[in-house]
């Protein structure tokens, strides 16, 4: 089952048992799919409808500062339910651990050295880690093991 079929069954499942927000999440994934499928006039493959999904789970996540600045706690529960929602839908994320493992291997393959060379790094590493971590996590790991 694709990840849009998969989509379309919880949004019923949301919609039967009046779970009002895993509905309204499911239902801004799918307009956001539909809209780049409408823009681009194609169909989008499972890995690029994770991307999408990648983009609003990191949306939520820095919405949340936002509305902890802002005193608004009812906004950052909501925010972190839809978080768990969107959670569902994306590849397990990797622990610190496996990323400093990957991240030391490409360091050791590539003979990097110097905080200059983390664009190289970061080419190395990103397509092994897509969908399973966020650059900036894997940025700040980096960081550590170069001067």
């Amino acid at each position: 089952m694709s990840i849009k079929e998969k989509l379309m069954q919880d949004l019923k499942a949301a919609m039967k048992s009046h779970d009002k927000v895993r509905k309204d999440t499911i239902t801004m994934v799918r307009a956001a799919i539909k809209q780049i499928e409408v823009d681009k006039r194609v169909d989008l493959s499972d890995e690029e409808v994770i991307d999408i999904i990648s983009k609003q789970y990191k949306e939520r996540v820095s919405s949340i500062e936002e509305f902890k600045r802002g005193g608004r706690d009812d906004l950052v529960a909501q925010t972190e339910e839809e978080i768990k929602i969107l959670m569902e839908y994306l590849p397990k994320q990797l622990s610190d651990e496996e990323l400093e493992d990957i991240i030391k291997e490409a360091i050791e393959k590539l003979s990097i050295t110097t905080k200059r060379q983390i664009g190289e790094l970061m080419k190395e590493v990103m397509p092994k880690v897509k969908g399973k971590a966020d650059g900036k996590k894997v940025n700040s790991i980096a960081s550590k093991y170069l001067n």
